[in-house]
């Protein structure tokens, strides 16, 4: 499908090109269609389905005059008086719901012409507040990554001095473990459904707040402890902290920025929870050498508290920057989501289209609410929502069993296992946390530009090679051969896994809900991934014991040969797919995408690998639904009336 057009929200190409002049091809006829043919559905989840669709432009079908009309209409709701904030929403409505052509309303300065043009040509151009906000994510990111990898280079002195780390006892084992893992533990089940609560009630910047100073809190706690039980209570409070901030801060990021911006700009998460990664072990190796001074364990002490540094700053700052506008609109404060948006907008008529379309979707966001029962059971019992979840659960899983995380909190013990010396193995843990930040930076090239599905199939059966080499390399005699190896394989692994299963997982989560049940959807994905965060901190130290380095990282290599037949099986492609396409490509059998899988690796292998002439699979849809194509587009544009649908 080919388009010249972006939805003024999503970013993304509409599925149907609606031409003002001549065509009688609109969205919300195709959608008609589809509803009035799927006899299937009954009256619920027709509804739901309509109200989903209008999600995607809720403005659709109203004239300009009707949307100038509506703009005016909202100030004088909302007690909006000034005139030029009137212009500006009747302005702005009318380019909402146009589909962003700003080039048609009639009335725009000069000024506001450069500036929407620029929304395009120059996206990066943008006022400083916006980028205050996204610099406060930014540093809950890093504080993410450091609370994750401190944990590494310290444990190698507190595990001795709590008494629990002789290598050859089970029980000692499995307690560094348990303490590792205790704040995913409290993450996966209390952390991320505290999520909804906190920001209903304090908003996305007093829910920022309140994770980034429990944070701070907990990680000065972890400094002054000195049983392992006495650690594993304050490591388990850290998870209060880690869960609403993993959630809450991408959902910040989203609402603040200008469509173009929006998927780079949440991609900041990931790539910064790297760079927190990569400080987490600079920390580690900073203070290795530090003497005790009198205190036991120093330190150690100063590697878990440094990871209070960046959630200290966000606690200092966060309120210097505005609420997103979204959140006052759901507590029905529209002065105020008007006064924040403008801080993040360079001129008015931005601020006033965008906060009017943000209006719009959430008057119909309620109204899907409002028809939905049970969150749970829309997840299970409705195909589009459980082909959707399959697949979340799926990415979600295999971000933890794919193996990154036994060596992002283990790498240091990995490196001494293999002869390394203790500073050494630090800094062969820093070297891995360099790479994975960055080689985690093309992933906003390749995620958008490859698809989700093609990096996953592609890295998985690499990620699982470069494991199978680290693990067979603890076979070569101690000596400098198999230091080498083991830390190239470790390398090459977080070389393929930073672009691949590293971001894909929460962007893939994000966008295959329908938006109606996204945050329950998005509560489910999150909790998945830090329980399972959990259950590979407790098991790696017993699984060495057990299995030796080899067998370990042969296990978690065999896991990604099975994360590789179930993307190939279950996975649909979602990129630059819009709402309505994202429901013909999960609302289909579930047989249907595992027989397309299939289809696809014969494919491969034949047309590919054997160089024989074969027709690619199609990928399977919704029957219902009406596809646009581009050779009706051309004929459309060239006024073809057989073209129309």
């Amino acid at each position: 499908m080919s388009t010249d057009k972006v939805d003024p929200q999503s970013g993304e190409k509409p599925s149907y090109r609606k031409d003002s002049d001549h065509s009688d091809i609109s969205r919300t006829e195709v959608e008609n269609n589809r509803l009035t043919q799927d006899t299937a559905l009954d009256e619920g989840q027709r509804k739901r389905l309509e109200a989903s669709t209008r999600l995607e432009n809720p403005l659709a079908g109203f004239t300009p005059e009707q949307l100038g009309q509506r703009g005016e209409d909202y100030c004088k709701r909302h007690g909006i008086t000034d005139e030029q904030d009137i212009r500006a929403f009747r302005l702005g409505a009318m380019i909402a719901g146009n589909m962003n052509k700003y080039d048609t309303v009639e009335g725009l300065t000069d000024r506001e012409k450069d500036v929407l043009d620029r929304e395009i040509t120059h996206k990066w151009s943008n006022p400083t507040m916006l980028y205050a906000i996204i610099t406060i994510c930014s540093l809950c990111a890093a504080v993410q990554g450091m609370d994750e990898t401190v944990v590494n280079g310290a444990q190698i002195f507190y595990k001795v001095q709590f008494g629990i780390g002789d290598p050859n006892s089970q029980r000692d084992s499995w307690l560094v473990g348990l303490v590792n893992a205790a704040p995913y533990i409290a993450s996966a089940l209390i952390g991320c459904w505290l999520t909804e609560p906190l920001n209903k009630k304090f908003g996305r910047r007093g829910t920022v707040f309140i994770s980034c100073f429990i944070s701070a809190a907990a990680c000065f706690w972890q400094a002054f402890t000195n049983t392992w039980w006495h650690m594993f209570i304050a490591r388990f409070a850290l998870g209060f902290g880690i869960g609403p901030k993993s959630a809450t801060t991408p959902i910040l990021a989203a609402e603040c920025s200008p469509p173009k911006l929006r998927g780079a700009l949440v991609m900041q998460w990931q790539m910064w929870t790297a760079f927190g990664i990569l400080f987490g072990y600079v920390a580690d190796l900073v203070f290795y050498e530090v003497p005790d001074h009198g205190i036991d364990g120093l330190n150690w002490r100063l590697m878990m508290g440094s990871a209070l540094i960046p959630a200290v700053f966000v606690v200092a700052l966060v309120y210097f920057t505005p609420e997103s506008p979204r959140w006052y609109l759901t507590k029905d404060r529209h002065a105020e989501a008007y006064k924040s948006i403008l801080q993040l907008r360079y001129e008015k008529v931005q601020a006033a289209r965008d906060l009017f379309y943000m209006d719009a979707l959430l008057q119909i966001e309620q109204e899907a609410m409002q028809i939905q029962q049970s969150k749970f059971k829309e997840i299970f019992t409705i195909r589009r929502n459980r082909n959707a979840a399959i697949a979340s659960e799926i990415v979600m899983y295999m971000q933890q069993f794919c193996g990154v995380n036994a060596i992002a909190y283990y790498s240091t013990q990995i490196f001494i296992d293999s002869d390394f010396s203790e500073k050494a193995a630090l800094g062969a843990s820093l070297g891995f946390g360099a790479v994975n930040f960055l080689f985690a930076i093309p992933a906003f090239y390749t995620i958008d530009t490859f698809g989700r599905r093609k990096l996953l199939l592609t890295t998985f059966p690499l990620m699982s090679l470069f494991l199978f080499y680290t693990g067979f390399s603890f076979y070569i005699p101690s000596g400098t051969a198999r230091i080498a190896n083991v830390a190239l394989g470790i390398y090459l692994f977080g070389v393929v896994y930073s672009p691949g299963e590293g971001p894909v997982p929460f962007t893939y989560s994000a966008e295959a809900y329908p938006l109606y049940i996204r945050p329950f959807g998005m509560s489910l994905a999150t909790a998945t991934t830090w329980f399972f965060n959990a259950v590979v901190s407790i098991t790696w130290p017993a699984l060495v014991q057990a299995w030796t380095n080899a067998g370990a990282f042969s296990w978690y290599a065999a896991w990604n040969l099975v994360g590789w037949v179930l993307v190939l099986l279950f996975l649909p492609e979602t990129k630059e797919k819009t709402l309505e396409e994202l429901d013909a490509v999960f609302d289909v059998p579930l047989r249907s995408i595992m027989r397309y899988g299939i289809a696809q690796a014969g494919y491969f292998w034949g047309h590919i690998i054997l160089r024989r002439k074969m027709r690619s699979p199609t990928v399977p849809t919704s029957a219902n639904t009406i596809e646009y194509t581009k050779a009706q587009f051309t004929k459309e544009k060239h006024h073809d009336p057989s073209a129309r649908v």
